[in-house]
This record gives C-alpha cells, structure tokens and sequence, in this order.
C-alpha cells in the first residue's frame, strides 16, 4: 500500500519528494447515500489498495458522511466506474497527488535553515529545539522524555517564567506523520512565546503563571518516513510480530477503551492500535511523562490535521463527560475566538458525537487522568488538500490556532482546579 518514494537533493531545502507512483493519484471525496453504497466503498476497499483521509477508516463510514480516499493512478478508473455504477456522488478533491505534492512548497521563505513559515524536516526542528531553548534560557528549557523505535531522542520544551507551584498545560504535535500543519503550529507557538513575552499582557500573563509543556513532533520515526520515503505514511515505524506490516497508529495506542470501536487489530491497517496499550515507546514516552506530572499538568491539547475542528472527549465512547456543559461552551468560545481573524469555520463538540468514533486517543486517555481539560485540534483544511496544506498557510493558520490556544489557556488559568 505505501509507495517507495526517493527523495529528491536535500531534503532540508527542497524536499521535493517525487516518485511516478505519486504521478496521477488521486483523491476523492464521495457522501454515500445509503447503507447499499456505505457497502460499495466497504468492498471497494476490500479489491484494492485504499488510503482512507477522512474518516481515516472505512470502519466508520456511515450513510450521509463525506469520505475522503486516495487510490492508486491505475485504479482511478476503475474507482470512478464502481461510483457512478452505485450511483454515487463525488468528485476529484486532488487529480494528480504529485502535483499536489510539490505544490506544497510553495512560500517565500525558502532556505536551507529553519522558517516557521515552511515546514522543516527533523533534523532542523531537532537543532531548532536545542537553539531556541540556548537562545532563551530564562524562558525555555529542553529534555528528553524518551527515545523512538529507531532510537531518536523525544524532545519536550518547557515553557515559562520560573516560579513555585506552577500549574501547566502540555501540547503536543505530529501524533500522525503525514500531518504536517501539525508539528509547525508547535514550533509557532514556541516562536510567539519568545517574541511576545513582556510585549503581549496575555502572553506575558499565561507564562507569568502557567508552564506549557512543548512536544514538537510525537511520531518522530514517522515523521522522517514522510520526508525520505513515503509522504502519506500515518504511523509509527516499529516492526510487527509476525506480520511484514510496519507501524501502529499511536492515537489508537493509549489505554481509553483500546482497540474496541474505530481502531483495527490488523498490523497493516493505517489504524492498527498496536499490540497492548502503550506497545509503542513514543506513546509510553509521553504517557510516562503525564502520570509523572499528574499533580500540575492542568490541561491537554493535542494538535492534528485536517477537517478544522475542535473536539473534546469522548471518543471511545457515546457517553458524555461529567463537565460537557462546560467543555462544550469552552470550544464554542475558542472556536469563535480562532474564527475572529480570518473567519476559518470550525465544527466543535465531542469526538465520538461530533465526527466518529475512535478508541485509544491521546485526549480521552488524558481526560481519564483526571486532567478535564482535554482537547484536540483538526487544523486547516476541510479537504480541498487535505495533508498537503501549502507553506503559505501555515503562517495563518498558526496565528488563528494561536488565538484559540491561549484562549483556552487563559480560561485554564482562571479555572485551576
């Protein structure tokens, strides 16, 4: 299912990943009507090789749900013949993949050393973490919470004025590889921390007060997969027993009702909730370091992409927190707040409720922590492209995130518990 793809000079500058397997893909997004043609996409993805985007698994397609999938450039034909057989809305979202693809890089920032304004590979968000944290040392601190699969160092930046008793909130992005809006809203952040602190009285307040916990990519190995090999890798890259399928979806790895609903127990499905709750040591890393910090970690934010969303517990189930109601007008608010600067339209509400469901996420995990503020984002877009949001919105859409972040952050603040 996951294309060999070369890259192409450095990957730090160009990033060009290009391969003829990505040549003339494509992505299409249909709404079945019926059970009939909920069915249809079910053997569709039996015959062949599909990549579901959104949902990211034909498990939980339902009549009247926009469906987003990638297929093979061979296969698109045949795609487009079974749809209008089953008489079946939909249309092309993306018509060549590699377009798309270079098509991402597309900002004025374009150099060989780290932008926020551009997406960065990891080495140069790894020395990023270690400059900025030099850089600002009455500010920022740096560790390492654990190491991956293939052995590369976890790093968590700690943010904030030094203080006694502090509460904090911790954030984390790049769960998911190929979601690359993700790990570059965690360095922005990072980023207007530093420069408005001192400026900025809400800024100067929240860091006065509170810490915030900083987790730049989570799925680090993954991470480097989608810059080396294969751009459109979701998961881990830890070996299977038994199985020549590689990874785990870590956001189906945590222990919140693992691996009944919305999560596969196959190692080759882009949704594999691993072997055991935690069986991934990115996901332990993280877990571990929660629980060693219960007492202050006050809030969790978990930062993915795409639909532009913000949703809260659960996902693992129908059930509703015990504070829904004030979850709920807390999301509404943020949402609002985020839309106040370039009107981006986000749907909010409980995971399960508001999109699908999904168990063993890093948010409901975190909830059942006792930490009762836990969110988690779906940043740009709604689809149009999907994973491969061009470098020239990542500036905006940081900044509107950034206004619901610390929106959050502000209420947490007032609400410490």
């Amino acid at each position: 299912m996951w294309a060999l793809v070369v890259l192409i000079g450095a990957a730090s500058v160009s990033a060009h990943l290009q391969d003829p397997s990505f040549d003339g893909q494509k992505v299409f997004r249909v709404i079945p009507q019926n059970d009939e043609q909920v069915e249809t996409l079910n053997s569709l993805a039996s015959i062949m090789e599909v990549d579901f985007w959104q949902p990211d698994s034909v498990a939980v397609v339902k009549p009247k749900m926009q469906v987003d999938f990638r297929v093979e450039a061979e296969k698109s034909s045949q795609v487009e013949d079974l749809l209008k057989e089953s008489e079946m809305e939909y249309e092309v979202l993306i018509d060549n993949l590699q377009a798309a693809l270079d098509a991402q890089f597309d900002s004025k920032a374009r150099s060989a050393s780290h932008s926020y304004e551009k997406y960065n590979d990891w080495d140069t968000i790894a020395a990023w973490t270690a400059d900025i944290a030099a850089q600002n040392p009455d500010l920022i601190s740096r560790s390492v919470i654990g190491k991956t699969y293939e052995g590369r160092s976890i790093y968590l930046l700690k943010l904030g004025k030094s203080g006694s008793d502090k509460k904090a909130i911790f954030i984390d992005c790049g769960f998911h590889a190929r979601e690359w809006i993700s790990p570059a809203f965690c360095q922005w952040f990072v980023k207007e921390a530093v420069e408005t602190y001192g400026k900025d009285s809400v800024t100067t307040t929240l860091l006065d007060k509170l810490d915030f916990y900083v987790l730049p990519v989570i799925n680090i190995d993954g991470y480097v997969y989608t810059w080396t090999k294969d751009r459109m890798w979701r998961k881990t890259r830890s070996k299977n027993a038994g199985s020549s399928c590689y990874g785990t979806d870590p956001n189906r790895n945590f222990d919140a009702g693992w691996c009944t609903i919305g999560a596969s127990k196959s190692p080759c499905a882009s949704t594999y909730c691993g072997s055991a709750p935690e069986s991934e040591k990115e996901t332990k890393a993280l877990a571990d370091f929660i629980r060693e910090n219960l007492s202050t970690i006050k809030a969790y934010v978990t930062i993915h992409s795409y639909s532009q969303l913000l949703l809260f517990p659960y996902s693992y189930t129908y059930d509703l927190p015990s504070n829904y109601q004030e979850l709920n007008s807390l999301v509404k608010a943020a949402s609002e707040e985020l839309a106040s600067l370039y009107n981006t339209k986000y749907t909010y509400g409980p995971g399960a409720e508001t999109i699908y469901p999904a168990a063993g996420g890093s948010d409901d995990w975190a909830y059942d922590q006792g930490i009762k503020y836990s969110f988690t984002f779906e940043l740009r877009d709604t689809g149009r492209y999907g994973f491969l949001l061009p470098e020239s919105q990542i500036k905006p859409t940081c900044e509107e995130t950034l206004l619901a972040v610390k929106y959050i952050a502000n209420y947490v603040l007032e609400h410490l518990y």
